[in-house]
Formats: C-alpha cells, structure tokens, sequence
C-alpha cells in the first residue's frame, strides 16, 4: 500500500508537471493581435510625418527622358525606356542594368549633360535640375526619375523572412509585415526592431504594434534600406511541437517503474 502512494503521488506530481509545460506553452489570442486598444469607439490619428527620400551615394536612379523633337531625343537613347515600361513590366533587376549610380562624391553622369551633383536631393530636385540642363539641348523636355534601389528586409519571427522590393512611394511597417507573410504565432509584436541608416549613422527603433500609437509614429512610414526585425516570443523555447516532451514523459515513467521495484 505504501508503494502504491509513492508511484500516485510521484505519477500525480509528473503530470501536474507536464500540464504546467503545456500551459505555458500556449500562446494567447492576445499575443497574435495587433493594435489591441480597449476602446472600440472611432478613433482618429493625424497622418504620420514622412519626408521625401533624400539621395545617398551609391543609389540607383532609373532616368526617362523625352522630348517633342524625336530626332534631339535620341541624344539620350538607351537612358530608360517609358516610364509605364519601369512601373509594370521591368524587374529591379533589370531597371538596375539601365539605371545610374551616384558616385562617392555624389555626383550623377549622364551623357551630353555632363555630370550633376545630386546627393541630399530628392527625385522631383533631380528631375527639375534634370530639365533645367537639358533647356538648350530638347525642346520641351520630359524627365521621369525613379529611385531603383527601392527595397526593406524583414527578418526575425516571420513567415517569409527576405529582401522585399517595392515602387509605391509610402510603405507602411504594416505593408513590410505583410510582404514578408505576417509575424507567426511566436513574433513578439510588442517588440518589433526597425534599423535605420540616417546621416552616416544607423540608428536603432523600437516599435510596439499592439497599440494604436503606432499609427501616428515618425516611424509608421518605412524609407528605402529600412530593415524590420521582429524578435520571438520567450514562450517560444517552450513550444511542445519542438520540446522532446515524449523522451522527457519516457524517463519519468522509467524513473517511477525503478524507483517502484526497489522500494
């Protein structure tokens, strides 16, 4: 009889074990949830603030260029094709092959033209300077400037972690998230990290998606070269699909049969 209390409470002491495991395994539907405000009434939030993108050396420009005077345009043949031809159908890769790069000292060569400094500009600056130069040499002259090199890389607890291109001129943490598959089941979304290079400097923000302030963030807008990184949850190291629980459960009833014949 003495025995037979030993191996129930032993028995009843490794499955209140197993059961605390499995318990602190599960994630809450809390956990999966984004902007998770208590109140449900309509809520409005100002717009966040985004700046156009300021051009750094080694970027990518794709520049078209057109005129009325068929014959002066083709001056400028092979620099782009038209501009629908770059937003539909070409790959980055392939805009890439036929883009300009800024140089170190941050100058941009084009043929005819010469060379143009461009660093710190925006795309409308470089296509109005762009104009500007070609005044005496088209007439009428239509430039299109896209940026190429136009991507953000999401990586930590996502489904599709990887280097993502994108044309839209705003893209949101959300529209990055959403690229990259959505965070899994074990993403913390109260921790989310967004690196950033600014000023020669990379500079390191950390973002909570479960609340509504994220709509008004500075950093709710991503920039090109932005890199997204979503860390896991600490329950994460506990997931049964993972954890060897059926040699851990095989060693205690082991464990309780020895101790049950010797005793």
């Amino acid at each position: 009889m003495k025995n037979l209390l030993k191996l129930f409470s032993q028995s009843t002491l490794s499955i209140i074990g197993l059961s605390l495991m499995f318990f602190s395994s599960c994630v809450t539907q809390k956990n999966v949830e984004y902007i998770q405000d208590k109140d449900t009434t309509e809520k409005v939030f100002k717009e966040a603030p985004i700046e156009d993108y300021r051009l750094k050396t080694n970027d990518e420009l794709y520049i078209q260029i057109s005129s009325i005077d068929d014959v002066t345009t083709n001056l400028f043949t092979g620099i782009g094709g038209t501009p629908s031809t770059f937003s539909s159908t070409m790959t980055p890769y392939g805009a890439s092959l036929i883009s300009y790069v800024v140089d170190k000292e941050g100058y941009l060569h084009m043929p005819v033209i010469g060379k143009l400094y461009v660093k710190d500009k925006t795309m409308a600056e470089v296509s109005e300077l762009l104009k500007e130069s070609l005044t005496n040499i088209l007439n009428q002259p239509l430039v299109t400037v896209k940026l190429v090199n136009r991507y953000v890389s999401v990586l930590g607890e996502v489904k599709l972690p990887g280097h993502y291109t994108f044309s839209q001129d705003k893209l949101t943490i959300f529209d990055a998230i959403s690229l990259a598959g959505d965070i899994n089941d074990f993403g913390n979304r109260k921790e989310v990290v967004l690196t950033r290079n600014e000023n020669g400097q990379n500079i390191k923000i950390n973002l909570n998606l479960t609340t509504s302030d994220i709509l008004a963030s500075n950093y709710y807008y991503l920039r090109p070269n932005d890199i997204v990184y979503v860390k896991p949850l600490r329950r994460k190291f506990w997931d049964l699909r993972q954890f060897p629980y059926s040699i851990i459960l095989s060693t205690i009833t082991t464990a309780i049969l020895v101790y049950s014949v010797s005793n």
